[in-house]
């Protein structure tokens, strides 16, 4: 079996690996980052809920891309991904 390609990556403009084929939510999850954003009203962690793409707990913002949903997104080699 062939390893695993691992993909860089930032979040919060620190430095993450991914496995290939990972969501962002999938390679935030292995490296620790449990929290993605917080609520706009009482500043609340909010972190994946559904996983699959229904609610809205995971935005996240993708070279400079608002709303995405982390659990939806392919994490890229390079890819800038911000909190929201």
């Amino acid at each position: 079996m062939k390893p695993a390609q691992s993909i860089d990556f930032t979040f919060n403009s620190a430095s993450h690996s991914a496995i290939a084929g990972q969501t962002i939510a999938a390679a935030l999850i292995d490296s620790g980052n449990r929290i993605l954003r917080s609520t706009r009203f009482n500043n609340e962690p909010r972190a994946i809920f559904c996983g699959i793409g229904i609610c809205f707990d995971c935005l996240v913002i993708v070279d400079d891309v608002r709303n995405q949903r982390a659990c939806l997104v392919e994490v890229l080699p390079g890819m800038r991904i911000a909190s929201q």
